[in-house]
């Protein structure tokens, strides 16, 4: 919003927001709805739609306003936080809206007439008798603060104040706030007027319009310390003082220095700095050092608070009795708050000078001092700890460490050099801190690189701790550093193990054992360890071969148990070099040890390395023991095989016959070969390898030609009897007699596989002698299988009655005999076969030799259904002749169900339909004892269906005992519906019969025909159902009739609905309303009626008890067109509504009226109005449309009804008909002028004039404009302030908008500048005399400047002169320029002159330099005067003298105080002759004229007499002077031999004296004064501090 005055630029004006931007309903920005508690909330109550809600506009995010339903009817937001206090009648509530949740409630006594937060958690309650206080914490109660005053009754509370801590309380009708930081009062005015005034005097300092519209809330503004607020119009707006210039304004524009000064000091604003500065001069002059040192203090922005000031007060010797100056100023310094860096330093010497530490301690303290590095200087020669807390107070860290370095304070320098950012010379911190004590040196240097990356260099560190020998302390501190073990650390880690080594080897060694380090040099330090005597150290770090083999060979002097870990570290090839070393040293000695290591190691070694390098040595003791330790753990052939080797050669037998007995890993070729040629006293290693691993034939063979036949008795009795097979059969092979096999045999008989002692015999054709050992086997009982299978065998070999044994044995394997039998006789094979219930070699056999008979009576009798699948498969090529024999033979001999059931399973299973159907004809058709069997028959027939259906009807005829339903089913789903239908029919099933007639056969007609003659219901019912599907509805019903069926009636309904027999459909409801009163069956009958037109019949059934939807039924006759039969109904259930809509139809008008006054409802009225208006019944039509204007969704429908057709006369007085009315709204006002606006305008002006205020103004302004009616539309925007836009249409329209009173109105109302000049602009244009009475109406609003540039631009300032008189009164520089032009042009010398007297804000030059050359003297006097006043002297006597204005010149020469001046002047005088002006300019010019000069030139112009006034005068004051001089003299001499003595102390503030720093006062007075300063009048401003 602009500044309307110019004179007052400290008035901050801004506008935030505008509320209707976000969407906020302009009708509900006021008073009543609009709250703000506070500069961070405003709070709307407004309504959308038909809901309630409350809009929370966040200041800080105003864009993103929070919108809530809410039913209360009043809602203000806490001043600090988003919880919301609602009111609602007298509940009031308050909830958190970020929580979601309500913190308190409580229901009041009496009405709440004003509310409003006191504080952040306090709400103040206003009644109209009383005020309470209403705490959000805890569950408290309104509390009671005081009653309302008698004179407040009635009274409108608009405000409500109290003090920060509540003891104070304000209850007012106004409202007003406070700036508190500047000490203002802003109160605003219902017309936008804006008043300031000084809180402390009560002085206006300013007065303007703010707003156009009325501000009707505020609250401070923090951020400004201004107040916002907001107007009708919805503009958030922010007002506040501009601290820059308003001290400037009260001194200047106000001329009150006073004012500007308490502004200054209260709010510490800058713009008074030469009023302070000219006060204290002037204080100090008069000596009034004290008040000079308030001054001084009290000034803002500290101006005087300088080192001029001090040097001042320092120059200033104490007088006697009194404290010096300069401790009186920081005395009151002190007392104001915290001194300067240099009054902090100056204050400071004399106190540390005098000892008085505790002084400054407490200062310090108390935070009266500015702390700096000087200061802290200062302080540090006295007290360092003193002087670190002033280098923290400063900041300055480099002075701050040293001081922590210097106390003995080191664990905090870190800490603080990381909070400040600062980087000393940890180095040399750390070298002084070592040089004090090692230990906090260790501590320190621990800190310098405890952080990622550490503040100082590790080497330097450690470099510091080696200059001063600190082996511990640095040892220490590498071991904390180097803990992460980094690779970047190896030469730390190096250095670490080095100084340790030479210096103390066991702490090395316990480092090297914890493996802390990785990264160091490993091959120094394994040489430093052998140095040390440290050698398994130096082992696990030597690297080289040489060096290990140098150092390993001293195994007495290291640990057996970690020399063998250490060879797990070597590589192959240097482990198998230091065994060999240790071996060739001393192999005694060291045979233990590499045994050890081999034993461990042998898989990374390798075993057949470790081998040979003990086999190098000869030593199979070594390798006995070695291979020992790991043989029972190994896969290797080879090494069991050589400890086998080493056992033997060094004579461990029993060893050797273990390793055979349980090693599974020897190669056994190997090992048998060995053991042969090691020709051992013992052959049990051998028996044993031979056993295990199946060489029994070679052992027989090299036992037997060795002579050893007692090693093979005793290998079959002791150590395997079952190996007795394997030697018979070696011992037949080298052709031992029969009687020892056959001893043999009976020695270890029982304890062998009988299978296998056959199977050698046999395999050599010498079974026969088995014959007396398996017969006494028979005959002690034996039952073992493959003994009688080996008789067996003898006896089919020697015929000897074969198929008895096979009949009767029961001990044989029927799979092993048959399979021998086979090829020699296939019936033997059979009946072994058959014995042992070998199906499939049984099958194979016979189908191989055709023994088909034989084979159909075993499956009969087997009755294996599996075994039955088998045979029939299709792939069996003696399938047929099977079935053959199994039909003639075996099936017809046999008497069990059981063979038969399975039998007919089996060929059902096989999928054989036509082989199934001989076989159960054979079975069922002749006269068998399975003949009458059911499941038989059911069989029969339903093979029949499947594989043979010209023989179902013949089975259905010949047999009687099937079921009969579940086979006529199947006949259905095989589509043999002939046949289905004769076993229904055969068996009487007539609904089923009737079923397949409908739904199969499809046949109608034999389906009409069977019901006839069975004349069931049932039948009937399915016959109807079955014409109903084909659509024959009449048919249908006749049968549902004729079944007395009513259960289908909805299918009925539908069907007769479609088909439209609606008589037929009445007679079958009729019935069915018999069997039962459904609602249903009740409705569509009642439909039917009307659909028949049997109207009579139909007013009976609904006056008579019913359960029908008499509604439903007459919704129906009103949409299909039966309106007759629909106002019968609705009239029945007084459905007035529709009953009004059925009249409408029926052309029956005031009937429909009359039912829709009955009705009342909206939707009635307007389609009875709608059809009133196309049958043209204006009359009825209007009755019913003033129903329908009332409601505001309505209207504009309705009006849109009217003017689709033209009505637009009958519309208008429908509107006019109901402005009337007790509900008459907005809309119908707005609409009326609307249509007045389009159809008659002349009556839209008297609408306007009374109605204005209720119509939607918005709309009728857009309406006015498009009808160009331009005085409305400047009516309406006049009273929707929007007067810019009424302006605007006056200044466009002026024919017909225009009116000078109206315009001048408006015009002082207008937010936008720019329409100001277009006003004048357009009085120019129209009505050029009448344009003075619009500026004096613009004045007070219109940029002078601009106005008078626009003027002269136009060539119009002459018509516009009145303004300028009537507006100079500002000092405007255009304006007071533009009147001074037209004075000069009208020749007004004595108005010009009165003007440039009265106002001095012009361009004084440039008017002077116009005027000398005027044709008037009197306009060039006034240019010599002006001259004057802008101090040109010379150009303004000049012109003086030309126009012989001797006096005029006299008087510029002695006001310039130039003396030059006036002694030229003089001398011009003499030239020209003029003697009276020369004696005239001796007295004008007296002061100014040296008198020796005067004495001159009086003396040579013979001008003496004229002159000796002047010279009497000059003589009295020389003298006067003199005197006084003389008497001054005296004055000091005397004053001389008086001295005072010093002053000790200043009050109780400061125990201190001026001290050394305080000099000699200066001869004479400060900045070259030669006597102190005075005023000759008192000065008009005045304070105290």
């Amino acid at each position: 919003m602009k500044i309307l005055r110019s004179d007052f630029p400290q008035r901050k004006n801004n506008s935030i927001i505008m509320l209707q931007n976000l969407g906020i309903n302009p009708a509900n920005i006021g008073f009543s709805t609009l709250t703000m508690e506070s500069d961070k909330f405003i709070c709307v109550r407004e309504k959308v739609g038909e809901q309630a809600q409350v809009v929370i506009i966040d200041m800080s995010d105003p864009m993103a306003p929070i919108r809530r339903p809410i039913s209360a009817e009043s809602a203000i937001m806490n001043p600090a936080s988003k919880v919301i206090a609602l009111k609602a009648g007298k509940t009031l509530q308050i909830f958190n809206i970020e929580m979601k949740s309500k913190m308190k409630s409580h229901t009041m006594a009496e009405e709440v007439i004003f509310w409003k937060w006191v504080s952040v958690n306090t709400v103040a309650l206003v009644t109209e008798t009383t005020v309470y206080h209403w705490s959000m914490e805890g569950d408290s109660q309104p509390v009671k603060m005081f009653d309302r005053h008698a004179s407040l009754a009635g009274c409108q509370m608009i405000h409500y104040r109290t003090d920060e801590y509540q003891k104070w309380l304000l209850l007012i009708g106004i409202s007003a706030q406070i700036g508190a930081k500047h000490g203002v009062i802003y109160l605003i005015t219902k017309y936008g007027y804006l008043h300031l005034y000084d809180l402390e005097s009560g002085v206006c300092i300013y007065v303007n319009r703010v707003s156009a519209d009325t501000i009707f809330v505020t609250a401070p503004h923090e951020p400004t310390s201004g107040i916002i607020g907001v107007n009708k119009k919805g503009q958030v707006l922010s007002i506040c003082v501009e601290e820059d210039n308003v001290v400037n304004y009260a001194t200047s524009v106000l001329q009150n220095p006073d004012l500007g000064l308490r502004l200054a000091i209260r709010s510490n604003l800058a713009g008074a700095e030469e009023l302070f500065v000219r006060k204290f001069s002037t204080l100090f002059a008069q000596g009034s050092y004290a008040e000079a040192a308030k001054v001084a203090a009290s000034a803002p922005k500290g101006v005087l608070r300088t080192s001029d000031t001090v040097r001042k007060f320092q120059s200033i010797p104490a007088q006697p009795g009194q404290a010096s100056p300069l401790l009186q100023y920081f005395g009151i310094l002190l007392d104001q708050g915290q001194l300067n860096k240099l009054e902090s330093l100056e204050l400071c010497r004399p106190v540390l000078q005098q000892g008085r530490k505790q002084l400054l301690e407490k200062w310090l303290k108390e935070d009266k001092l500015e702390c700096s590095e000087e200061l802290g200087d200062l302080v540090k020669t006295a007290d360092p700890t003193l002087a670190l807390s002033v280098y923290l107070r400063a900041n300055v860290p480099s002075k701050v460490i040293q001081c922590f370095a210097e106390t003995g304070q080191f664990q905090k320098i870190v800490l603080y050099a990381k909070k400040v950012g600062c980087v000393p010379d940890w180095i040399f911190l750390l070298r002084s801190v070592m040089r004090v004590s090692p230990d906090q040196g260790l501590q320190f240097s621990q800190m310098l690189v405890r952080e990622e990356e550490p503040l100082a260099n590790t080497d330097q560190i450690v470099d510091v701790f080696m200059e001063n020998s600190l082996i511990q302390q640095c040892t220490s501190f590498l071991l904390d550093a180097l803990k992460n073990n980094l690779p970047a650390e190896g030469h730390l880690q190096t250095r670490l193990l080095e100084m340790n080594l030479i210096h103390a080897p066991q702490v090395a060694d316990a480092i090297l054992g914890n493996q802390m380090f990785t990264h160091y040099d490993r091959a120094h330090i394994a040489q430093l360890c052998e140095k040390a005597g440290l050698l398994q150290r130096a082992l696990e770090h030597y690297t080289d071969l040489y060096d290990i083999k140098r150092a390993v060979v001293h195994t007495h002097l290291l640990n057996p148990e970690w020399l063998v870990s250490f060879f797990g570290s070597l590589s192959v090839e240097d482990s198998l070099a230091c065994l060999h070393a240790l071996l060739s040293a001393s192999i005694r000695q060291n045979l233990q040890l590499c045994v050890q290591v081999a034993s461990k190691y042998h898989e990374q070694l390798g075993t057949q390395s470790l081998v040979e390098l003990f086999e190098s040595f000869k030593s199979y003791e070594g390798l006995f023991y070695f291979l020992g330790s790991i043989v029972n753990f190994s896969q290797d052939p080879d090494v069991h095989l050589k400890y086998i080797q080493a056992a033997c050669k060094t004579g461990q037998i029993k060893e050797v016959e273990r390793i055979c007995r349980e090693s599974n890993c020897y190669n056994p070729e190997r090992v048998k070969n060995f053991l042969k040629e090691a020709k051992l006293t013992d052959q049990l290693p051998l028996i044993i390898v031979c056993d295990r691993f199946d060489f029994v034939h070679d052992l027989v063979l090299y036992l037997y030609r060795n002579n050893l036949q007692k090693y093979i008795e005793i290998y079959v009795q002791k150590v395997n009897p079952s190996r007795i097979p394997a030697v018979v059969g070696g011992l037949l092979d080298v052709d031992c007699s029969e009687e020892v096999i056959k001893n043999l045999i009976m020695v270890v008989r029982g304890q062998f596989s009988t299978d296998e002692l056959v199977a050698e015999v046999e395999k050599r054709n010498r079974l026969k002698l088995l014959l007396p050992w398996l017969e006494s086997r028979s005959h002690e009982g034996c039952e073992e299988p493959a003994t009688h299978n080996a008789l067996a065998k003898i006896y089919i070999d020697s015929n000897s009655s074969p198929e008895r044994f096979l009949r009767e044995n029961a001990c044989y394997d029927s799979r092993v005999v048959g399979r021998y039998c086979e090829k020699r006789d296939p019936h033997l094979a059979f009946v072994a076969y058959e014995r042992g219930q070998c199906d499939l070699e049984l099958i194979k056999v016979c189908n191989e030799n055709s023994l088909f008979k034989s084979e159909a009576r075993y499956l009969v009798r087997r009755k294996d259904p599996e075994l039955w699948a088998h045979v029939l498969e299709e792939t069996n090529p003696a399938r047929r002749q099977l079935i053959d024999q199994v039909v003639q033979t075996a099936l017809s001999e046999t008497q069990d169900p059981e063979e038969v059931s399975v039998t007919v399973k089996a060929f059902m299973t096989a999928d054989l339909p036509n082989e199934l159907i001989e076989l159960l004809e054979k079975i069922v058709l002749d006269n068998s004892v399975f003949s009458e069997h059911r499941n038989l028959q059911n069989l029969l027939i339903l093979t029949a269906i499947k594989a043979d259906r010209t023989r179902v009807m013949d089975y259905i005829s010949r047999l009687d005992n099937y079921d009969a339903p579940d086979i006529a089913n199947i006949a259905v789903s095989s589509a043999l519906y002939e046949e289905a239908f004769a076993i229904f029919r055969k068996f009487d099933v007539n609904a089923s019969a009737i079923q397949v007639l409908i739904e199969h056969i499809g046949n109608l007609d034999r389906a009409y025909e069977f019901a006839e003659r069975c004349n069931e219901p049932a039948v009937w019912s399915q016959l109807a159902r079955a014409q109903l599907q084909k659509d024959l509805v009449k048919e249908a019903i006749d049968s549902y009739i004729r079944a007395d069926d009513p259960s289908s009636y909805l299918e009925v309904v539908q069907a007769a609905s479609r088909s439209n027999n609606w008589e037929d459909l009445v007679k079958f409801l009729q019935m069915a309303r018999k069997k039962g009163r459904e609602s249903y069956i009740e409705t569509e009958l009642i439909f039917a009626l009307a659909k028949t037109g049997r109207l009579s019949e139909l007013e009976d059934c609904i006056n008579g008890p019913n359960n029908a939807h008499i509604q439903q039924v007459g919704d129906r006759c009103y949409e299909e067109g039966m309106y007759e039969a629909a106002k019968l109904l609705y009239s029945s259930v007084s459905n007035f509504a529709r009953l009004a809509s059925t009249l409408v139809h029926l052309g029956e008008y005031q009937a429909a009226v009359d039912s829709s006054r009955k009705a009342n409802s909206t939707r009635t009225w307007k389609e009875v109005c709608s059809a009133c208006v196309d049958g043209q019944e204006f009359h009825l039509a209007q009755l019913c449309g003033l129903h329908i204007v009332i409601h505001a969704d309505e209207l504009e429908e309705l009006i849109r009804y009217y003017q689709d057709r033209g009505y637009f006369e009958d519309l208008i007085s429908l509107l006019e008909a109901a402005l009337g009315l007790e509900r008459a709204h907005m809309g119908m006002f707005t609409e009326l002028a609307i249509l007045y606006s389009k159809f008659k305008p002349q009556k839209m002006p008297e609408h306007l004039e009374l109605f204005w205020s209720r119509v939607n103004i918005p709309k009728v302004l857009r309406a006015a404009e498009q009808a160009h009616l331009w005085a409305e539309l400047v009516f309406l925007y006049d009273k929707y302030e929007e007067y810019d836009n009424a302006v605007l249409t006056m200044i466009n329209h002026p024919t017909d908008a225009w009116r000078e009173g109206q315009f001048k109105d408006v015009i002082a109302k207008v937010a936008n500048v720019e329409l100001y000049y277009k006003a004048l602009q357009f009085y120019l244009d129209y009505k050029p005399l009448l344009i003075n009475d619009l500026l004096l109406v613009l004045a007070p609003r219109l940029d002078h400047t601009r106005t008078v540039g626009f003027f002269s631009k136009a060539g119009q300032l002459p018509l516009v002169k009145p303004y300028l008189r009537s507006v100079q009164s500002h000092n405007n520089k255009s304006v007071n320029e533009a009147l001074n032009q037209l004075l000069t042009e009208e020749e007004d010398y004595q108005g010009l002159r009165a003007s440039i007297d009265a106002y001095d804000n012009f361009d004084n030059i440039a008017l002077a330099q116009r005027l000398e050359k005027h044709q008037l003297i009197e306009f060039r006097r006034i240019a010599a005067y002006l001259y004057k006043g802008n101090n040109r002297w010379a150009q303004s006597v000049e012109l003086c003298k030309k126009d012989h204005l001797y006096k005029d010149a006299m008087q510029h020469a002695a006001e310039s105080r130039d003396a030059e001046l006036a002694e030229k002047l003089l001398q011009w005088f003499l030239e020209e002759g003029k003697r009276e002006c020369f004696a005239a300019s001796l007295f004008t010019c007296y002061d100014l004229l040296p008198p020796d000069v005067v004495l001159e030139l009086a003396w040579r112009h013979n001008l003496v007499d004229l002159a000796m006034p002047y010279f009497i005068q000059v003589m009295r004051e020389y003298l006067s002077k003199v005197d006084r001089l003389d008497a001054s003299e005296s004055l000091r001499k005397r004053e001389e031999h008086v001295v005072e003595p010093a002053p000790l102390l200043f009050g109780q503030q400061l125990m201190v004296t001026a001290g050394p720093a305080a000099g000699p006062a200066p001869a004479g007075f400060p900045y070259g004064y030669a006597a102190a300063p005075a005023f000759t009048q008192p000065p008009v401003y005045g304070f105290s501090v």
